[in-house]
């Protein structure tokens, strides 16, 4: 029962989506530290389903890892700025697609490439290095492309990529060495909390953006969803092409497909005068895990 609840997760996340247009404050409440909790909560469940091991094997081919820090800060970047100028949006809706685009893997993807049965090490590791990697790649791009001069704060964004990330995954994988039978209890469960979780994140984020999503118009969302599904098509065949693995190849894809649109958010906010810069990352938030659960979906059925 929990197995086939899990698995529907485009459902629940469309769902929650639902609500947040018809009922918003049922769930815009999830928000602020509730998101960073709920994270790092996901992130406990996917180190509780790994072993130390498991991350060697990935430090093995280092290639994969380089692949995909290369496909995200080349293809989603620049698919971000032609888009902006082939559906002709105004400036500060461009600059807050390129923005979104030049951001690095979210955390959500280490959840689907869980579901997906992919690489889940892997996921985690390019999650990691794409987020410190960041740091000096998000603004540079982002100015390149743009020519927005924006400032990053690098400690902060550090620490939330230990908090959300690396310190619950580590904790997970200690958990799963030293507590192996609690562990596997709780690993039978997380799976369903972890979709929940990440349907409250997308609903909230919908809610708390609504008035602004609709005025936006249909070339703004056109352009958020041609982005995302290029990045998930191409960071796919790219790396099947070059490393001839699909669990790797999945993991790519997902990688590149799933943007950190929280962090873009929160950066527009921050460093783009026109406040409606942020929306390109609120409808990207709800675009890629949407095709990120149907990708989980069709590739969590297959052996």
């Amino acid at each position: 029962m929990l197995h086939k609840l899990t698995k529907a997760f485009p459902f629940w996340v469309l769902a929650a989506c639902i609500l947040a247009v018809f009922l918003p404050s049922s769930i815009t409440w999830f928000s602020g530290p509730w998101i960073t909790w709920g994270l790092g909560f996901i992130m406990l469940g996917m180190g509780l389903t790994l072993k130390i091991e498991d991350f060697v094997k990935v430090l093995e081919f280092p290639w994969w890892i380089t692949l995909g820090l290369l496909f995200q800060f080349t293809i989603m970047p620049l698919l971000g700025w032609l888009l902006g100028y082939l559906f002709a949006l105004p400036d500060y809706l461009a600059i807050g697609l390129i923005l979104v685009a030049c951001c690095p893997g979210g955390t959500a993807s280490n959840v689907i490439c869980y579901l997906s049965k992919a690489n889940v090490a892997l996921s985690v590791s390019m999650t990691s290095i794409s987020t410190l990697a960041a740091i000096i790649l998000t603004p540079l791009f982002t100015l390149f492309l743009a020519g927005a001069r924006m400032e990053v704060d690098g400690i902060g964004l550090f620490l939330t990529t230990l908090k959300v990330v690396l310190l619950p995954v580590t904790l997970g994988v200690l958990l799963n060495k030293f507590f192996t039978h609690p562990a596997k209890r709780m690993a039978v469960i997380s799976p369903l909390i972890a979709v929940i979780i990440i349907a409250l994140i997308v609903g909230s984020i919908i809610g708390s953006g609504k008035a602004k999503i609709i005025q936006s118009g249909f070339s703004l969302i056109g352009a958020v969803v041609i982005l995302h599904i290029c990045g998930f098509v191409f960071g796919y065949i790219g790396a099947k092409i070059l490393t001839k693995n699909e669990q790797v190849a999945r993991t790519v894809s997902i990688e590149v497909g799933m943007q950190n649109s929280g962090l873009g958010a929160v950066l527009a906010r921050q460093n783009i005068p026109h406040p409606a810069a942020a929306i390109p990352s609120a409808i990207s938030a709800l675009t890629h895990c949407m095709i990120g659960s149907l990708c989980a979906y069709f590739w969590g059925k297959q052996r």
